[in-house]
């Protein structure tokens, strides 16, 4: 009884540790977070029973990441999929990244859960997780050094933009020319205008003035 105590405290303690492990890859490997989606969606339960040692885990897929118990859920009557396999089979599936070794495992449940379970492991290998790592890196150093070819293509767009707004300021100053042409010539004929009223003004006034003499 002290013996089953220990070993179940102990278990819970390994449990927390690799839960913690599938919280973290799921924050740093996005590939990872779409495999479990879709089990996430459906509350998918995988019950996993290792032997060598005999260990039965429970591990349920949820939004905030996969919850690990040595119970099934409360409102579960049984799980969904069911993993019996060596410990070494599990590890071997984990880190090797390969499906013919994910394929080895035996699994009992509705076929497309466990296509969907056989996924996750694949990319939950720590190849994948290498993989991801070094595109981050990658992108990273992309970012922050361009290459010959992108700044070449930078330097190109910002003649174009330069040519463009050349343009541009060239047809404004061609309007500009035009409507003070255009405001010149108004002006001139309001002038022209002004001196032809006045003139026939100053003559209707002397018309006027000679029809009352006579």
């Amino acid at each position: 009884m002290k013996r089953s105590t220990l070993s179940h405290s102990l278990l819970s303690i390994i449990l927390v540790f690799i839960e913690s492990a599938l919280t973290l890859l799921l924050r740093l490997d996005p590939e990872l977070r779409k495999a479990a989606y879709p089990l996430a969606k459906q509350s998918t339960v995988v019950c996993l029973r290792l032997y060598l040692p005999h260990v039965q885990i429970f591990a349920t897929f949820g939004y905030k990441g996969v919850l690990l118990d040595a119970k099934l859920p409360a409102n579960r009557s049984e799980p969904d999929v069911i993993i019996n396999a060596y410990s070494i089979q599990v590890l071997n599936a984990i880190t090797t990244h390969d499906s013919e070794t994910t394929d080895k495992l035996q699994m009992r449940g509705d076929s497309v859960q466990v296509q969907l379970v056989k996924q996750f492991i694949m990319q939950m290998g720590l190849g994948s997780l290498i993989q991801s790592v070094i595109k981050k890196i990658k992108g990273d150093k992309s970012t922050s050094k361009p290459s010959d070819a992108e700044m070449e293509e930078k330097k190109n767009n910002y003649k174009r933009r330069i040519t463009e707004q050349q343009t541009q300021i060239n047809t404004l100053t061609i309007k500009n020319r035009e409507l003070e042409t255009t405001v010149k010539e108004l002006h001139s004929k309001q002038k022209v205008t002004m001196i032809t009223a006045v003139v026939a003004a100053i003559i209707a006034i002397g018309a006027l003035i000679a029809l009352f003499m006579s």
